[in-house]
């Protein structure tokens, strides 16, 4: 019998969530160890080597730390469940004209679910992962908070696990920080996951070229959307574009247009087939509304507004910002300053201190 219950490990073969598995198995949890295979890179017609967590060489990585601990690794084949859920949207919020955040749609609506079925199957009590944030239970509800690393902090990308998700997870990592982990794999002689480089990529585009995955994905696209208009402010015509798809909101390189000073992307307008442009200061908006929300520190919040720091993107400080819920599945947000770049499409996150009040996904950006 194991000393504080069996838990199953989410193991990519990187440095964090091996060490996760470790910390664990050392703490005398009954670890198992399980690696997902998400994507096959091949099949999107990519050119470039296969890197990050559903490569080969990452999953026999997380089965050698396994095998040399003692305890037991499955490989977990989700590409189906994957696919049909995470691209999709990826591809569908591009042709929505807004721009998609996958890998937190994959931590929150895929990878728990499919992990936690799992766990039941195997008796587990536990999921496990090497993400660097803290968890809790305060006042009936299960509460995310930053981790002590703040650099490192991850819990951004946690704001979407349901409140029955998070009373089974347990996150190791949270009260370290990232030069601490490597140290600690030092001292066990992992110096293969100190040296192992970290990918940043989203795992389905390892080129970083999303435009070409969504040429790939999508017969016909580049024909049905080219010839669309560039747009200033003012609505006046400056020239054509590729397709409203393959813009963001914010983007300022890459453009492949000159008007002698730096414009941006402040606006896609898919039904127009128009890309707005206009200055650094037409990136600014000082409103927003968030839709399709879960909440994770409190269980409502429709009779009170509450003052927080608003998150609307992952490396984003965060800006200060009063909510109000105004609808079953919808926050007002108002900053106290605008903010640059509101990318319809992207998560918003909503903190108390270093608490997650909860978040959801942005549904527009307005000025008022």
């Amino acid at each position: 019998m194991s000393k504080h219950g069996r838990v199953l490990v989410a193991m990519s073969g990187g440095i964090d969530s091996s060490l996760a598995a470790v910390l664990l198995h050392e703490q005398g949890y009954e670890v198992i160890g399980m690696t997902m295979k998400t994507w096959d890179y091949a099949a999107s017609g990519g050119s470039k080597k296969e890197t990050g967590c559903c490569s080969l060489d990452s999953i026999n990585d997380a089965r050698n730390i396994a095998v040399s601990l003692g305890f037991p690794h499955y490989i977990l084949d989700i590409r189906n469940e994957f696919g049909d859920y995470v691209i999709d949207h990826f591809t569908g919020e591009y042709l929505e004209g807004r721009t998609p955040n996958p890998c937190v749609l994959c931590n929150t609506h895929v990878k728990w679910d499919a992990l936690l079925q799992r766990a039941n199957n195997l008796d587990c009590e536990f999921l496990a992962t090497g993400h660097y944030a803290n968890i809790r239970e305060e006042n009936s509800r299960f509460v995310i908070s930053k981790g002590r690393d703040f650099l490192k902090d991850q819990s951004y990308v946690l704001w979407g696990i349901s409140q029955e998700s998070l009373s089974r997870t347990i996150l190791p990592l949270g009260n370290f920080t990232k030069a601490e982990i490597r140290e600690m794999a030092k001292e066990r002689g992992f110096y293969d996951l100190v040296n192992k480089s970290e990918s940043y990529e989203i795992c389905f585009v390892p080129d970083n070229d999303y435009r070409g995955f969504l040429k790939r994905r999508v017969e016909g696209l580049e024909e049905q959307v080219a010839g669309g208009n560039f747009v200033m402010e003012d609505g006046k015509v400056v020239g054509t574009h590729q397709g409203y798809p393959f813009y963001t909101v914010g983007q300022r390189k890459g453009l492949g247009i000159a008007l002698g000073h730096p414009v941006y992307v402040t606006e896609i307008r898919k039904d127009t087939n128009e890309v707005v442009l206009g200055t650094e200061k037409h990136l600014m908006r000082n409103a927003m509304h968030v839709g399709k929300l879960n909440l994770q520190k409190y269980a409502d919040l429709s009779d009170t507004s509450l003052e927080t720091i608003t998150k609307i993107r992952y490396k984003d400080a965060g800006s200060a910002a009063m909510i109000s819920q105004i609808a079953p599945d919808k926050i007002d947000v108002h900053f106290n300053e605008p903010v640059s770049a509101i990318a319809p499409g992207q998560a918003a996150v909503f903190y108390e201190e270093n608490d997650v009040i909860g978040g959801g996904w942005i549904l527009k950006s307005y000025t008022i």
